[in-house]
């Protein structure tokens, strides 16, 4: 059993459901750690940068046990900036299942991870892609059909999503043109936003 004492930076723990993506609708406590370099212009958890506390993965695991569900989201921020494997082997080691979500710049060991859902932006690790279940591609006015196809190559092995970038109705037409086009690509619309939760 893992006894994991370094502390880590979060912004946040809530029970809620995965918005997005391949398990949309299932019920989840996400734990969203602090800070990201990225620094992506239409961002939209750009309160993530804050520190609310620093906590050991004991901490953030006893909190998470609190809810009913056995299913964790990892996700930020970016929480690859952090150590990480220490929690992920501790939620691994109590029966959780395990989500990761990250903008795939860092490549990390996902063997114990139930699905990584990497969102690339700049530099993305190929290793990471490699490794990854789910990709998925924010869609903005100035995405390119190129930019898309590039990503191609991870297809079946992972499941790629385009996401309209804010839930614009442009974005929204434009991801449904691409993936008319390409039926290998997937829908992904951001349920909570939707349903007005957290």
């Amino acid at each position: 059993m893992p006894r994991p004492s370094s502390k880590l930076n979060v912004n946040e723990i809530f029970y809620s459901i995965q918005g997005e993506g391949k398990h949309a609708g299932l019920p989840a406590v996400f734990v969203r750690l602090a800070g990201c370099g990225m620094g992506c212009a239409w961002c939209d958890t750009k309160y993530a940068q804050k520190i609310t506390a620093r906590l050991t993965p004991a901490a953030i695991l006893a909190r998470a046990g609190k809810y009913p569900a056995k299913a964790v989201i990892i996700t930020g921020g970016e929480p690859a900036e952090q150590d990480i494997l220490p929690l992920i082997k501790l939620f691994a080691a109590r029966g959780w299942q395990v989500h990761l979500e990250t903008n795939g710049a860092r490549d990390i060991d996902t063997s114990l991870i139930y699905c990584t859902t990497a969102s690339p932006k700049k530099n993305a690790s190929a290793a990471l892609l490699d490794k990854a279940d789910v990709i998925k591609l924010v869609v903005e006015r100035k995405t390119t059909k190129k930019e898309i196809l590039k990503y191609k190559k991870y297809a079946p092995k992972a499941c790629v999503y385009l996401q309209p970038e804010g839930s614009k109705q442009e974005n929204i037409n434009k991801c449904l043109k691409l993936i008319k086009q390409n039926p290998w690509l997937k829908l992904s619309l951001q349920l909570h936003k939707i349903l007005k939760i957290k």
